[in-house]
């Protein structure tokens, strides 16, 4: 049964209900081997309004739905979080930073094991600040790293610290390489990406309310994470290689880089090269998901 969800917690079988209350979602309200069991793709990103656009693009993609085609938020009883599904694709918002999207992380990968889930593919589609690289390049992650470049994630639990690995699907990746070579639109790469706690100080921002070292001091730190190995900057990957890791999920990370970080710290570019770039990291996915399923 190794591509079932594995739920690392033996209290949740001794619940009568499982109440996923960030996504208004229970098991003794909602069906949920009916409601997600053909579910085989899972992409989450940040924003609300970016996965109800994936799940619209992917939708006409897969000739199940077009334009002015509507797509319910399913988790409306909540403001904390989005999901969207058409066919075997479920598309979640997941907000920023590590806390936000590991509460949605448990709820998500209880709701696949409820539902009964199998074979089950999780991909973070989102922005980041590249290093080293043009802006709009696509990084497939490799490894996400900690701000010290170390391949794991830190975490305090009982006031224990815990070290959880934050490897990728190495293969995913590889195939998520060649669909880009296929598709043939944008430059993209296999890299490590550092998880920082913050956007400003975090990253070594010089524009934060904060900033308590100077430009040369800055610009060592980002050459020493080129040095590395690290193509890119942003806040959620560890912690998703991390419970990926442990629920026994194969789980990707693909971001597109908004701008180069060894030439500055704010976002210049207009609003329309932004949302080219966003959509990239989509299209490279979208094709990913249409290749899996024959449909290429």
């Amino acid at each position: 049964r190794e591509n079932f969800i594995h739920l690392c917690n033996p209290h949740l079988e001794k619940m009568k209900e499982d109440i996923l209350y960030h996504f208004a979602l229970g098991t003794g309200t909602h069906d949920f081997p009916t409601l997600f069991g053909d579910v085989k793709f899972v992409c989450v990103g940040g924003s609300p309004s970016r996965m109800k656009a994936f799940i619209a693009y992917i939708a006409e993609e897969l000739g199940l739905g077009g334009p002015g085609c509507d797509y319910p938020n399913i988790c409306a009883g909540t403001d904390r979080y989005a999901m969207y599904k058409v066919g075997p694709v479920l598309s979640v918002s997941h907000g920023m930073g590590i806390p936000s999207i590991s509460i949605m992380l448990h709820e998500l990968i209880k709701l696949l094991y409820h539902a009964k889930c199998s074979d089950i593919t999780i991909i973070r589609i989102g922005t980041s600040g590249g290093i080293g690289l043009e802006p709009g390049s696509v990084v497939i992650t490799r490894q996400s790293v900690d701000a010290t470049f170390k391949p794991q994630l830190e975490q305090v639990v009982l006031g224990k610290t815990v070290i959880r690995s934050t490897n990728l699907d190495e293969q995913l990746a590889k195939e998520l390489m060649q669909c880009s070579k296929e598709i043939g639109q944008f430059n993209t790469v296999i890299g490590n990406t550092m998880c920082t706690l913050d956007f400003y100080e975090g990253q070594g921002r010089l524009d934060g309310a904060i900033c308590l070292y100077d430009e040369e001091e800055k610009l060592q730190y980002l050459k020493n994470a080129y040095e590395s190995g690290v193509r890119n900057i942003e806040m959620e990957s560890s912690v998703f290689a991390a419970m990926c890791n442990l629920s026994g999920v194969k789980a990707a990370v693909v971001c597109v880089t908004i701008l180069n970080r060894l030439e500055g710290d704010q976002i210049t570019s207009s609003h329309d090269v932004l949302v080219e770039y966003q959509q990239r990291p989509q299209k490279l996915v979208g094709y990913f998901i249409k290749k899996s399923l024959g449909k290429v």
